[in-house]
């Protein structure tokens, strides 16, 4: 669940090989589509959605899901929409993006996915390169920056604000823009004249129909969109079914950006399954609301397991006494259960005992703070630090890594609760096949795996092969248990200047494991005689670690304090210890903020922007190495 790639077809292979065309999944639905109508006829009046209110946390079953969806397809009918044709979403993650995409779907049409900080010349693009007809807009700053470009999108006949309060009053509702109320009622008097209209479109919605439409957030020239059809999405819920880690009792707290396939996976498993999924985009919010919803599972990106981390781990380096000493026992005893657990054994004894005492003192209040429930966690779009897997575990917290790219819709390996590693993202998922090319790199063919890159074939053609095969960039091996091991992206891999090879984001995995105040890092070697990095530092974090030692300054201050850099100093040393002499970051720089979506240098699903980065610091780096000897 890694960022899309540009990777080449390699021919030769390792011989290393693993997953099977031929394993057995349920026998997916035609379509989404059907998927919803399956899961309405079969569990009708359990719940489905649940959602935030200012009255508290309120529900939709089923049935109530698929009437609001089938209104809204009826709408997007009487609008004229045919099929394939496409109708972006531009919003935040709410439960109004599920429904919106549902109606999509039932429609015949085929959702375009934007996430709502995309700059405006890449809306631009994006709308007018799909040859999207309709946009859902999520509220009137959005209808607002539609109406800026609107020249430039001739193909757009209509936009439709999700914003449940806009029904004709905080907007200037027009011939071009209508509330979604609108939209829901003129459905509802289509389907009153034809009642059947959505279920004969249904009917005809085959597997290799084009359903989702997901624009790339490469870091350079346009994003390419990716053609995932019906089939795609079916085939994931099926098979995340099949490996029987989810069942419909589960209730999944689900907060990831809607617009990233890593989202649309966890769609595609709800519908299938049958779960609850509590849904709230708003990620300042994740804390309070993980202890009012009480989730049995949560997916997110490695940032999120990190920031709970090093949050907890802040806290308890600021008790005094008895309370400090309980903590530092509690987690080398939940290290030891882990280590145990983690060589396939376990603890015995006093361990056994001790561990009881631990779980009682420590670890039930670390889970208490993710609603007391959780049964597994999923990390995916980017590399998980198996230090801070370890760390989980020892919590009483398994986080099953997965991965995949928007082009494998997302969801290619995961790991399993019986058949775990840390470091590697686990087997593949039933019906896709992964083998590793000559050159190191993960090739993947199976149901999950794109149509092609939106009017781009050439593009394609360098992707994926006359035999399915698709290259997805990332260079790894495949270990004895089956299970895939990322080392880094192909591209991402950097050479000193002494011909000696670098996998930066290993090392900046290890340098947030390591260091709690760290935010983001971005190690430097390219063409270079030694190994630099740019850090940040996460606001929360830093300021909790300043209280702790007396250090009373502001969040910018702190930054440049020299205490706050031999903190850091003294954990990069540790990891410099770890790394080959090539690979130790000699020098580097705390900038005097953090990055962020806002600012270009983080993606929505908070992966770093490594080429972004490194162009709009390039002069810091120049400095760095201007002033060492060489």
């Amino acid at each position: 669940m890694t960022a899309p790639s540009t990777g080449s077809n390699t021919g030769p292979t390792t011989g290393q090989t693993t997953g099977s065309l031929d394993a057995a999944y349920p026998v997916p639905a035609r379509s989404v589509a059907q998927m919803l109508v399956k899961r309405v006829d079969a569990t009708p009046r359990r719940e489905a959605l649940r959602f935030p209110t200012d009255h508290g946390w309120e529900s939709l079953t089923w049935e109530q899901v698929g009437a609001q969806a089938f209104d809204l397809a009826a709408g997007l009918l009487a609008l004229g929409l045919g099929s394939e044709e496409r109708v972006a979403i531009i919003c935040a993650t709410r439960y109004e993006w599920i429904l919106a995409d549902l109606a999509v779907m039932c429609s015949g049409g085929a959702t375009t996915t934007v996430y709502p900080s995309t700059e405006l010349d890449d809306v631009t693009f994006i709308l007018s390169d799909s040859g999207s007809r309709v946009v859902f807009a999520e509220n009137a700053d959005q209808v607002a920056r539609l109406r800026q470009i609107r020249p430039k999108i001739p193909d757009v006949d209509k936009v439709v604000v999700i914003d449940a309060a806009i029904d004709g009053g905080g907007v200037d509702v027009d011939d071009w823009v209508m509330s979604w109320r609108d939209l829901a009622r003129r459905g509802a008097d289509y389907l009153h004249e034809h009642p059947a209209a959505v279920d004969t479109v249904i009917a005809q919605i085959g597997p290799d129909q084009l359903a989702t439409l997901i624009y790339t957030s490469g870091t350079t020239g346009r994003p390419k969109g990716v053609e995932l059809t019906h089939s795609c999405w079916t085939y994931e819920g099926a098979s995340v079914d099949a490996i029987e880690i989810l069942n419909i009792d589960d209730v999944q707290f689900l907060w990831l950006p809607l617009a990233h396939s890593f989202g649309k996976v966890l769609l595609a498993a709800q519908l299938e399954i049958g779960f609850a999924t509590a849904v709230d985009g708003r990620v300042d919010k994740i804390a309070d609301a993980l202890v009012e919803v009480r989730p049995t599972f949560m997916a997110g990106a490695p940032r999120i397991f990190e920031k709970v981390r090093a949050r907890v781990i802040q806290a308890a380096l600021g008790e005094r006494g008895v309370k400090s000493a309980i903590a530092g026992w509690g987690f080398s005893v939940g290290q030891q259960v882990s280590r145990h657990q983690q060589a396939g054994s376990q603890p015995g004894g006093l361990l056994k005992f001790q561990h009881s005492v631990a779980d009682a003192l420590v670890f039930k209040k670390i889970r208490d703070r993710l609603g007391g429930r959780m049964r597994y966690l999923v990390s995916g779009s980017a590399a998980l630090s198996s230090e801070v897997a370890e760390w989980f575990h020892a919590s009483g917290l398994l986080i099953l890594e997965g991965y995949g790219l928007t082009e494998t819709s997302a969801g290619t390996c995961i790991n399993r609760p019986h058949n775990w590693h840390f470091g590697t993202v686990g087997e593949p998922l039933p019906g896709m096949e992964i083998r590793v090319g000559a050159d190191g790199e993960i090739q993947a063919r199976g149901p999950g795996i794109m149509r092609g890159y939106h009017k781009m074939p050439e593009q394609t053609a360098l992707v994926l092969d006359e035999e399915g095969w698709f290259s997805t960039g990332d260079v790894g091996d495949i270990d004895e248990g089956g299970r895939i091991r990322i080392t880094d992206r192909k591209k991402d891999l950097v050479k000193t200047s002494g011909g000696k090879y670098i996998a930066p984001t290993v090392i900046e995995a290890r340098l947030k494991a390591l260091c709690p105040i760290v935010g983001n890092v971005v190690v430097h070697a390219d063409g270079r005689h030694f190994a630099s990095a740019l850090v940040t530092l996460d606001p929360d974090t830093t300021e909790q670690w300043a209280e702790i030692e007396g250090i009373d300054l502001e969040y910018e201050a702190l930054t440049q304090d020299d205490r706050v850099h031999a903190f850091v100093q003294l954990k990069v040393d540790d990891l410099n210890a770890t790394l080959n002499r090539w690979e130790t970051i000699k020098q580097f720089r705390i900038l005097d903020r953090d990055f962020s979506v806002e600012a270009g240098e983080l993606t929505p699903s908070q992966k770093v922007k490594r080429k972004v980065v490194e162009e709009m610091y390039a002069g810091v780096f120049d400095e760095i190495y201007a002033a060492a000897p060489r």
